[in-house]
């Protein structure tokens, strides 16, 4: 994994695609426009992430049939300069003492409807409310929640070499000693992993030991690994500004008959979640699938939380994998299969891939055993 290929930068037409796309789902919502704050969103369409959060406006301006505006100030605009995404944009930047709000407001329409960022400052989308007190605002998670959600080539790429990052981190961490060390200790082993295997970035390292397992977001603690103990590791970050996330339960010493029955159950219901992957289905779909086989099982009401989350340039994002979301499955489309079963004060297991839509099914990104692993 070390000597892996580097990661092939996204070029100013890349980015000038991305706008394009943007404006065109904006006009199909009916919206008369993007607005877009510093954030992934703004990461994905220009490839600009200011240096630091700061409370001046920086604002990209997207409307169908016009070129792209990022308003940004005066102080920061060489840094926005250099992003790759830059050649496809204006820059027009705005000095302290100004009205960034003004400059702004003349690039909209008065009386439009705008999706904004859904972490867009509230002292800045207010400001806007009152500058054109006719202009309305829906979040982009609910005007355009699959703005992100279909990965072209190169991102599938990049989730994929993710995804294999992440699976060489597995491999080692499996090899080193559990029992007698705290959950802490594991995870920072877990985090140095993902680093080098090339992860800029790491967003989560979850070892949940013996009963912590029956909570799925467990917080990791000082909780000494014990003989006897199952463990949910799940773990993840940014490798080449796209996500990873895979989910593994290992077990210290020899498993009780229960305790390999519900690792069994779990995986069948993954694998089922994943059989349910194809172009056309809904996303509730494979929520079902892996739902029934844990459900039959008699353990339905242990399943606590969605099967799935979709995955790009932030580990979280639409599509959701959820009972109610009918929203149809893509190609080009990420996201993770991820059943457990959790027995509160007793023990947990989950299992997780990210799997992408291909044209007759899916592919999984991660590759590691389902099998339940021993360690010591």
């Amino acid at each position: 994994m070390t000597g892996s290929r580097p990661a092939v930068p996204f070029t100013a037409d890349d980015y000038r695609a991305r706008m394009e796309r943007a404006a065109r789902a904006a006009a199909d919502a009916g919206l008369a426009g993007l607005l877009v704050a510093p954030g992934p969103d703004l990461v994905w369409l220009t490839g600009y992430a200011p240096t630091a959060d700061t409370e001046r406006l920086t604002l990209l301006v997207l409307a169908p049939g016009r070129d792209p505006v990022l308003v940004v100030p005066t102080l920061e605009a060489p840094d926005a300069a250099k992003a790759a995404g830059a050649p496809a944009l204006t820059l027009r930047d705005w000095t302290d003492g100004k009205d960034p709000y003004a400059a702004t407001a003349a690039l909209l329409d008065g009386a439009g409807r705008f999706g904004i960022s859904d972490n867009a400052w509230a002292m800045h989308l207010l400001a806007l409310q009152r500058t054109l007190p006719g202009t309305s605002y829906a979040s982009l998670t609910e005007a355009l929640p699959m703005l992100r959600a279909v990965k072209d080539r190169a991102e599938l790429e990049l989730l994929a070499a993710a995804g294999a990052a992440a699976d060489a981190a597995f491999e080692e961490i499996r090899e080193v000693r559990f029992g007698g060390r705290r959950e802490s200790e594991v995870a920072a082993d877990l985090a140095d992993l993902l680093r080098r295997f090339g992860h800029s970035q790491v967003d989560f390292t979850i070892v949940a030991s013996g009963p912590n397992g029956a909570n799925p977001h467990h917080e990791v603690g000082d909780r000494v690994i014990e003989d006897g103990d199952m463990i949910v590791l799940d773990f993840g970050g940014l490798k080449d500004g796209y996500g990873s996330d895979t989910s593994r339960t290992v077990h210290v010493g020899g498993p009780t008959d229960e305790e390999r029955r519900v690792h069994d159950l779990v995986r069948e219901a993954q694998e089922a979640g994943f059989r349910a992957v194809r172009p056309g289905a809904a996303c509730q779909d494979v929520d079902r699938a892996a739902r029934a086989v844990i459900a039959d099982a008699g353990y339905g009401e242990y399943f606590i939380h969605r099967t799935g989350h979709g995955i790009g340039v932030t580990t979280h994002e639409p599509p959701y994998m959820i009972e109610g979301e009918e929203q149809p499955l893509v190609p080009g489309m990420c996201f993770s299969v991820e059943p457990g079963i959790y027995l509160p004060g007793r023990f947990g297991v989950r299992i997780e891939d990210i799997v992408t839509v291909t044209e007759d099914g899916g592919r999984r990104f991660n590759d590691t055993t389902r099998e339940l692993v021993l360690v010591e």
